[in-house]
């Protein structure tokens, strides 16, 4: 599984053209977020249909980078993503993004965007996997 990325000017209609671009190539989103940083807006998300999403940024004309993501289940309690976040910064790993992707009673299926995807798989081993 793998997230997109992308850069947008900030101003109205730019996230519009981009959902429609995807909707035309019925790409939906497993999760994602927008946010503006001064006149520049920055969009991650999990498509659907990763070739789906290239063909669509691609047809719009608009960059795009990919990353792999390495799943995660964890138990929605206080303190799980600390315990998370520090034993990767601890193996010197950097997040780049994280997601929530589904919730099944008291069980949070995340997905998180390393900067280095083997040794995140390697330290977490069996926690890792959707």
């Amino acid at each position: 599984m793998r997230d997109v990325t992308i850069e947008l000017k900030s101003r109205p209609g730019e996230l519009a053209r981009i959902a429609s671009a995807l909707a035309r190539e019925q790409v939906t989103l497993r999760a994602g977020s927008a946010l503006a940083f001064g006149p520049r807006l920055v969009a991650r998300f999990i498509p659907s249909d990763l070739d789906g999403a290239r063909r669509a940024l691609d047809a719009a004309a608009v960059p795009f980078v990919e990353n792999e993501i390495v799943p995660v289940l964890v138990e929605s309690r206080a303190g799980e993503l600390a315990l998370l976040s520090t034993r990767l910064a601890d193996a010197g790993i950097n997040i780049r993004a994280i997601y929530l992707t589904a919730m099944l009673g008291n069980v949070m299926q995340i997905a998180i965007v390393p900067d280095n995807v083997p040794r995140t798989k390697q330290l977490l081993g069996t926690r890792a996997g959707m």
